[in-house]
């Protein structure tokens, strides 16, 4: 190459190197570096998208009454809970409980239809029921794909990492639960550390611990110490998660945790965890059975604790590979399933909770884009109230990944906007505009579009809609990448809510003085 030709290579590299940076600038100053103003949970102003029309919906309900009367339900290794059943009718023959049909509806009409979910900054509180729709993080993984493109067992510093994030999150109602497991604490200890996490680096509302019942107990005495007993007693401060260990059981330990929140007025999630194919029947009507009388035996069982305990219809539904056993997300049937369960869950006046942005890849990639945006779609025109996994799942709920929390959070964004419907307001009908420009102009210029540009359409701060050249010289960067880069500068900017240091030092005190108490334990 010439010694001319290098220098005007030089120069235009040079050249496309300051524009790249020129651009990022732009780009920096039209989405912001770091979060923009945190966003009220949802009010839906959109219809339901319903797929059983009123003899299905009768057939699943009298299926679910038999499975329920005929074939029973078992509540395993807790005498309480049989005692319970047995003085409220149910036939209890061994550990299986049998429930005369109407039963579990009669129970279940103490329940509060919707209710709030405080949060300790209460600007930050929540509605469950109606036609809110709450947007809560990831829950349960063991692994983290971190920054750095690794795949490896999650830490206590990611757990602080992750609900960092879900309070920068505009479009984040809840810092949530357990959004990775932080293998680095002991097992007995850990869940101190994480409801510790959830009201030092947050004021969103959070939820509690459901391992063990004393670590129910622990949670709720946690925040008693944020909250106040008597508060904590007549409002719902957290929310749980009280999973059927399907087909057709509540095992002690998810019994034992459902027993210690109703009796403290906090709200559970009943949620069957459905393996369509492995854990249910192959068909969507025979799952949705199955579904119906695990929740109405679990939902109901709070009202036998607690009278007026707040509770969700909650279902998590997935298929299942028929060849290699796998669990595969963003596919139709699973949909049909949160569809009529949404339904069902109306019927029974009892706020809701399935889907999120679950998919089974393994990278944040095209299949996890599409497996999250179909499980997403349908999980708010199902009209869910309380969305688990919102954010940062991946590899079928194996792995919380960085970049995807940042990419669902901004299509969390877009279905905040979505649900706000169509707007018929005398601005939105923008008859002016259309009189001003008449025929054969354009809209660019003419004052309706000047006074409404600026809140018009949903702007995403990660998606590249420049041309191929621009997006050339700002490096060529795939969303993936731009992610990686918005959530460091989050994490880089964070900066912790006011939380009352006699509080903190209280709940410090707490959790050494629980840790103290115990020897540790990594099984």
């Amino acid at each position: 190459m010439s010694e001319d030709i290098q220098q005007v290579a030089s120069e235009g590299g040079g050249r496309r190197s300051r524009e790249g940076r020129g651009a990022a600038a732009r780009r920096a100053s039209r989405t912001g570096g770091g979060p923009g103003p945190s966003l009220p949970y949802i009010t839906r102003k959109i219809k339901e998208y319903e797929v059983l029309d009123e003899e299905g919906l009768q057939l699943i309900e009298a299926n679910a009454d038999r499975v329920l009367e005929e074939i029973g339900i078992e509540f395993r290794e807790d005498p309480e809970a049989l005692q319970l059943w047995k003085e409220a009718g149910a036939d209890v023959k061994g550990e299986r409980v049998h429930f005369p049909k109407g039963l579990c509806r009669e129970l279940l009409k103490t329940a509060p239809s919707s209710f709030t979910w405080h949060a300790r900054n209460p600007e930050r509180s929540v509605h469950i029921g109606g036609k809110a729709t709450v947007f809560v993080p990831v829950y349960g993984p063991p692994f983290v794909r971190d920054l750095e493109g690794n795949r490896r067992y999650a830490t206590i510093e990611d757990f602080r990492n992750f609900v960092k994030l879900a309070y920068m999150a505009p479009s984040m109602h809840s810092s949530g639960g357990t959004v990775c497991e932080p293998v680095d604490v002991p097992v007995n200890k850990r869940h101190l550390d994480m409801v510790y996490s959830h009201i030092k680096y947050s004021d969103k509302p959070f939820m509690g611990s459901v391992t063990a019942p004393e670590r129910a107990e622990d949670s709720i005495a946690m925040a008693k110490i944020v909250f106040g007993d008597a508060f904590v007693e007549n409002n719902t401060v957290m929310m749980n998660l009280i999973n059927a260990n399907s087909p057709m059981v509540f095992d002690e330990t998810m019994v034992g945790a459902l027993k210690v929140y109703a009796r403290h007025n906090q709200a559970c999630v009943v949620s069957p965890f459905i393996l369509s194919g492995a854990m249910s029947p192959v068909t969507v009507a025979g799952t949705l059975t199955q579904i119906l009388a695990e929740v109405l035996a679990g939902a109901s069982f709070t009202q036998l604790i607690r009278k007026g305990a707040p509770v969700l219809f909650g279902t998590f539904a997935a298929s299942i590979s028929m060849q290699s056993g796998a669990p595969t997300f963003g596919s139709p049937e699973p949909s049909l399933v949160s569809y009529g369960a949404a339904q069902l869950a109306r019927r029974l006046g009892i706020p809701f909770r399935t889907g999120g942005s679950l998919c089974g890849s393994k990278i944040p990639d095209a299949q996890a884009a599409h497996e999250s945006a179909n499980t997403l779609n349908m999980t708010l025109l199902a009209g869910t109230n309380f969305v688990l996994h919102a954010a940062g799942w991946l590899e079928g709920g194996l792995v919380a990944s960085y970049e995807k929390f940042m990419i669902d959070q901004d299509q969390l964004g877009m279905q905040q906007k979505f649900a706000e419907g169509i707007d018929l307001s005398e601005n939105a009908q923008a008859l002016d505009a259309i009189r001003e420009v008449g025929p054969g102009s354009h809209y660019l210029g003419c004052a309706h579009t000047q006074a409404n540009f600026q809140t018009a359409f949903y702007r995403s701060p990660l998606a590249d809609n420049n041309s191929f050249e621009q997006w050339e010289i700002e490096g060529q960067k795939r969303i993936e990448d731009r992610a990686n880069a918005l959530c460091r500068t989050w994490l880089e900017s964070y900066e912790a809510p006011y939380l009352d240091p006699a509080i903190d030092e209280a709940l410090l005190a707490y959790v050494k003085s629980r840790k103290d108490s115990m020897p540790d334990a990594f099984t």
